[in-house]
């Protein structure tokens, strides 16, 4: 989510394409992303040459050699206005497509290799150069944040799918779910890797000596994360966020996730998603063993079916799902909350406010964190209302003092806390077996118990009486004013 200055600055860069001519908002979010990428590639780079000198160390593992010194944002920004565009042209570009992954078969070079530079004129170079120039891009996720924000000016935007889940909601997911050294990661519906970026920069923070080791940094780099999506210009994205967080050979692929080509079964210990809530697919397109568990073309419940085919044996899941999911009466939605409450453990449902996706969505939405074992284990169902998120629920999203999100992350990791608390409260347990008895619904109205205070009222006597004297009043001053107007 981007605010205020940065806002202004990205709008100001927006019009120096508009007004050069280049009129396709899919070019102009490419072009301004891979310039991102490469100047946060150089930050990056300097950091470590900082870092390195401290202590009077080479850089470990530098990504520019000095063949392409002139790649690097600090020296080219310096660059006259028309050498700046050759440069970028026939060496910047050409090295993040090529030289960057040289004959690796990695995601980024495999969907890089397609990008395209297409600034118009080395003037428009120059401005969006210095524009970006003045940008703090220090967090890592900032593309995926410009990406939203540029998608939501599209007239497209309301109808493509493609918003991205707020960064604080997915690092609240990333810190409910824990993710560790151990798991295999995967978001089926990855759009720009946000989920699985969040993964990654919680792994790197919390086990930072253990990823010195070899067989660690091996299997963070290449086979712990996982991300699919159908939209090339969003894997480009994901790989580039999930090399500016160190995963330099994540498994990110073209693939329509709930069809037939999708063979990944019980792969994943973890899965964090926010799949696509519309949508009706061709039955003839979905994969059989999903309809065996939900017969529906509604992907928000075909992608929960996905989830526990994909998942191995005490693998876990965090995923949004629209409120309708929650208490949706028809057959398929009532046999996918049975399946995950009968057949695995549902833990826990998290409801969000409406305004959490504004200005981009209104819909009402929740998180569902259940564990696949196969076998039943759902005993008590922890249930959450959440009020606020740090960010007022209008359309401006402006930041707030009130902010459940650290509460809710403090009582999931002590639920044995949570057994004696009143269903008037914002989280409460609720037995699976009352959840059975109406139809598996998870809506936490469902639950929750309002707490009526009663209010006193005067006696008729007295409220008749002070009606009798108002109107009195309103009769007096009424001649009063006729007699005013009369003169």
């Amino acid at each position: 989510m981007i605010t205020g200055e940065l806002k202004n600055k990205i709008d100001g860069i927006w019009d120096i394409f508009w007004s050069s001519g280049m009129t396709n908002p899919l070019t102009v979010i490419e072009q301004i992303t891979y310039l991102m990428f490469i100047k946060i590639l150089d930050d990056n780079e300097l950091k470590k040459e900082s870092n390195a000198a401290a202590f009077d160390m080479p850089v470990a593992d530098p990504i520019f050699d000095e063949e392409h010194q002139c790649c690097r944002w600090h020296v080219f920004k310096q660059f006259e206005t028309q050498a700046m565009f050759d440069n970028m042209r026939d060496k910047v570009f050409p090295f993040i497509k090529e030289g960057l992954h040289a004959g690796k078969d990695t995601a980024f070079a495999r969907y890089m290799k397609d990008a395209l530079f297409l600034v118009p004129t080395p003037r428009v170079l120059e401005r969006v150069i210095a524009a970006l120039n003045d940008l703090d891009l220090n967090n890592k996720d900032i593309m995926g944040d410009v990406y939203e924000y540029l998608l939501s000016q599209m007239a497209t935007s309301g109808t493509n799918g493609q918003f991205r889940t707020p960064r604080h909601i997915i690092k609240m997911m990333a810190e409910l779910m824990q993710p560790t050294l151990e798991d295999t990661i995967c978001d089926p519906a990855m759009g720009s890797a946000g989920f699985i970026c969040a993964a990654a920069a919680y792994i790197s923070e919390k086990y930072k000596t253990e990823l010195m080791k070899t067989e660690n940094k091996k299997h963070y780099t290449t086979t712990m994360f996982s991300g699919f999506d159908t939209d090339q210009t969003m894997l480009r994205i994901g790989a580039m966020n999930m090399m500016l967080h160190g995963v330099e050979a994540p498994n990110i692929s073209w693939q329509d996730s709930l069809s037939e080509d999708n063979i990944h079964r019980e792969e994943y210990s973890l899965i964090m998603a926010n799949p696509p809530f519309t949508g009706s697919l061709d039955k003839e397109t979905i994969s059989k063993d999903l309809l065996t568990l939900t017969s529906t073309k509604k992907t928000e419940l075909l992608f929960l079916s996905l989830f526990l085919k994909a998942l191995k044996v005490g693998g876990r899941c965090a995923s949004i799902v629209p409120d309708g999911v929650l208490f949706g009466s028809s057959k398929a939605h009532k046999s996918i909350r049975k399946e995950i409450v009968e057949n695995n453990r549902l833990e826990a449902v998290i409801s969000m406010p409406s305004g959490v996706f504004k200005p981009y969505a209104g819909v009402s939405t929740a998180i569902v964190i259940f564990t696949k074992t196969g076998s039943g284990g759902t005993d008590n169902v922890w249930f959450y209302d959440m009020k606020a998120d740090g960010f007022s629920l209008d359309d401006k999203r402006s930041p707030i003092e009130n902010n459940d999100i650290p509460d809710i992350i403090e009582r999931f990791h002590n639920l044995d806390n949570e057994k004696d608390r009143e269903r008037t409260q914002q989280s409460f347990f609720v037995p699976k077996s009352e959840i059975a008895e109406n139809d598996y619904d998870l809506s936490v109205n469902k639950y929750k118990k309002v707490e009526y205070i009663p209010v006193e009222y005067p006696p008729t006597e007295e409220i008749m009486a002070e009606l009798e004297s108002l109107n009195a009043q309103i009769v007096q001053e009424m001649a009063e004013l006729k007699e005013m107007l009369a003169k």
